[in-house]
Parts: C-alpha cells; structure tokens; sequence
C-alpha cells in the first residue's frame, strides 16, 4: 500500500503545486521518487513527529496541502495533541498518513503496533478517517485526500498487500464498498488489510455471506449502512485494531442512531472481531500476532 500512496501522491503533485511532503525519518526506498521529483517540497524533519505536525499546520496555513507520513502510531498517537490543536482545531489541509497500521510491525514489539489511533481520532472534531483494504483503494483515497480541503487520516498496510479489487474511480468519502453480494442473513464488514485474509477465509470454508470493504471510518455514509442492515440482520466486523473504539463501535453507534430514528426496521445481531482490550507482549510475523490476538474468523460466527 505504501507504494500505491506514493507513485499516486507523484501523480497528483504534477499537477498540483501546493502539495507537500513531510516525513519523520524513514521512508527509504519508497519516498526517494518524490523527493527526487520535488525536493522543494519535500521535508524529512528526522524523528521529530510532533514538531512534524506543527510545521505542516503552519505550511497549511500558508496555502500548502500537506502529507505528514510516518510508521504508524509515530504520527498519530505521539502527535496525538498537535493534531487536535494544530491541525483538526484549525482546519488544517493536513493529511496524517500512517504506514504499517495495526500490527504490520509485528515483530517491533508494541512500541511500533497502531492499534489504537483510531479510536484517539476518530473522537477529534473535523477529522477524515480512511483506512484502504488494498493498494487499489489506497490510490483512491490518495486521491480523494488530494482534492479534499481539510484533515484526513489515512491507514495504510505496510508492503506487500495483495490487490483485492480492480481499480475503480466512483469512491467518495463515507462509502461502504461492496465486495460480494449474497441474500444470506450475513453481512461481513472488514476494513484495512485484513481484507485480503478475510476474503480467502471465506472462498475457501464456502461461507454465504455478502463482503463489504470500509475504507472510510469516518464519515460513514448512513444510507449505505442502513441498506446493510436492512438486509443483512447477522453482521460481523473485522478490523486490526482494539474492540473499544474501532470501526466496530463506530457501526454499532451509528446504527444505534439509525433504529432510533425508524430508518433501520430491527437492530441487527452484531459480532466484532477486534482485539480485546490488551497489548501484545509476544514476538512474531504479522499473521502469528494476529492469530494470537484472535483476530481470525470462525463459521460458528455465520448463521
């Protein structure tokens, strides 16, 4: 995915001046292109994350639109105060870019997992959040995020993700992506990298249900998930990221609102798959740490 970012983030800037880029000491081998392209705008301010935000605020602020990228809970949770302030509170045209989401960093041990950004900003007034399952998502919202004026967070996988859909120009900010259809009672809604899992779990155990993609945790398109719940009544959600505050909650707040307001027809079963409360505290690959904190799917969980 952070390759899909990069080349996509080239394309924009050549014909988009005010597109900046600033990193916090790393990125070797895959922002070397841009740099090379655009060194006039193109910072690495070394590790230094919080002031990272600080100086793409004030780059914003003089007509910039500004991508800060580091791995992923250096930019998010260090900065977690600059964001608010600096950047959310002001409207800033920043765009927090994380790369290695959830447990991508698997054997760097819990320092490097960003398992919890998402709930931290989600909370914050003004702020996107998009998390693509696959690359060919990732270079749309990339260039969503370049024509959108305001903050934005965007999730990546770290490298090597598999393409899960085709490439496709209709995604708007709030979408629920459909994957598979099915007239089934089961509806999975997975957002991240985990898609790719996820849909082969499926294939290969035969399981009937519909399959949908959020790449957009914030906003969520209402309409679109008042139609999922209206026609699937068991759904499952699946997410590398921890249970309390996750996309997950997000759902069940949303369709909280949507039965109050008469505009779903019953209150669907609800399972989330996310990690439960705790941090990992073992080494190993990203597909041991996500076994071990049970983020797998289970036929038991479809009716």
């Amino acid at each position: 995915m952070r390759t899909a970012f990069i080349k996509q983030l080239i394309e924009e800037t050549r014909t988009n001046e005010r597109i900046f880029l600033i990193v916090g000491d790393l990125g070797y081998n895959v922002v070397e292109a841009f740099r090379d392209a655009y060194p006039d705008r193109f910072l690495n301010v070394g590790i230094d994350e919080q002031n990272m935000a600080g100086i793409a605020a004030g780059l914003s602020m003089q007509g910039f639109i500004v991508y800060i990228y580091s791995i992923g809970n250096f930019p998010t949770l260090r900065c977690m105060e600059q964001i608010r302030f600096d950047i959310a509170y002001h409207h800033a045209n920043v765009k927090v870019v994380a790369v290695g989401a959830g447990l991508s960093y698997a054997d760097l041990g819990a320092t490097h997992h960003a398992t919890e950004e998402v709930g931290m900003l989600r909370s914050i007034p003004n702020m996107v959040i998009a998390s693509p399952s696959d690359p060919n998502e990732a270079r749309a919202i990339t260039k969503i995020s370049a024509n959108y004026e305001g903050p934005m967070y965007i999730r990546l996988g770290k490298a090597g993700e598999k393409e899960v859909y085709p490439k496709y120009e209709d995604l708007t900010i709030g979408n629920i992506h459909c994957y598979q259809e099915s007239d089934s009672e089961n509806a999975l809604l997975v957002t991240g990298s985990i898609m790719d899992y996820a849909v082969n779990w499926i294939n290969e155990n035969n399981v009937q249900t519909a399959i949908f993609s959020v790449p957009f945790i914030k906003p969520l398109n209402k309409k679109l998930l008042a139609a999922v719940a209206n026609k699937h009544h068991n759904i499952i959600t699946l997410e590398e990221h921890q249970k309390s505050c996750g996309v997950g909650s997000a759902f069940i707040e949303q369709l909280s609102d949507l039965y109050q307001e008469g505009k779903i027809a019953q209150y669907p079963k609800i399972r989330r798959i996310a990690m439960n409360d705790s941090f990992i505290e073992v080494a190993g690959n990203h597909a041991y740490l996500r076994q071990y904190a049970e983020l797998v799917l289970n036929k038991e969980y479809f009716v």
